[in-house]
């Protein structure tokens, strides 16, 4: 038995992107390709909907999936930890349907993201430097605010990290007390760097999306976790066993 899918936002690049993988995939049927002219009602009859549109947009296209009990895989930017708590609050206890919330679906983004979750309990200095490609509108990107707050999760019980001059406008946005950069380039995919200071030394962790590619394999597993999911889940690290243990 197949799902039936629908994707929002299907004339972007990752909305074409996802399309492709839905069509490809053997337990996946695309029912609708909804663009911003769309009615959200085309989504009806779908058993997953794919929410890859615009920060503005995707909060009602959650909200109109939801309310027609379709579950819903969102790969949008924006989903701040306020906006998904009241999420949480309006699906708490709907055991028919599930939200899953990816910030980026590249494995090696995963990886890095918990290998910095892993350093900040070391290092009191820390900042981000995010870079993504020139049209992406929003800043900063969901993966650096996503990666701050785990940062900030793991260091609760030391406190903030070290970030002066913060009344200055060039030290960055603030998440979880930690300075994120955002960069919007020509010529670049999508990049980020951890940048902790120590007594003595630097740690830097890099990752850098070279293609679009590097995206696939994230997409079809989130794909396949949405059908099942309940509640709300956040991160493709709580779909993979990352061996890791202690805050999340």
């Amino acid at each position: 038995m197949t799902t039936k899918v629908a994707v929002v936002g299907a004339t972007g690049r990752l909305g074409q992107l996802v399309s492709r993988i839905v069509q490809e995939a053997p337990d996946f049927e695309l029912v609708a390709q909804l663009d911003s002219q769309a009615e959200l009602a085309e989504m009806l009859g779908a058993d997953v909907a794919v929410d890859v549109t615009l920060p503005g947009v995707s909060q009602g296209v959650v909200e109109f999936a939801v309310a027609h009990g379709i579950s819903v895989l969102v790969g949008t930017s924006g989903w701040s930890s306020e906006r998904i708590a009241s999420l949480e609050s309006k699906i708490n206890g709907n055991l028919a349907l599930g939200v899953v919330i990816i910030p980026n679906f590249s494995i090696g983004s995963v990886l890095a993201t918990a290998f910095a979750t892993m350093a900040a309990r070391f290092f009191d200095s820390i900042e981000i430097v995010e870079t993504h490609h020139a049209s992406k509108i929003d800043s900063p990107s969901g993966t650096a605010v996503r990666t701050a707050e785990l940062m900030g999760n793991a260091r609760a019980e030391l406190g903030p990290v070290l970030a002066p001059h913060t009344d200055q406008r060039a030290r960055g946005q603030q998440v979880s007390s930690i300075p994120i950069h955002s960069l919007r380039m020509q010529g670049v995919v999508a990049r980020q760097d951890v940048v902790f200071g120590g007594n003595g030394e630097v740690l830097t962790l890099s990752h850098e999306t070279l293609a679009p590619s590097s995206y696939e394999a994230g997409i079809l597993l989130a794909l396949r976790a949405t059908r099942t999911a309940r509640g709300v889940t956040v991160g493709l690290d709580k779909l993979i066993d990352l061996g890791q243990r202690g805050p999340q």
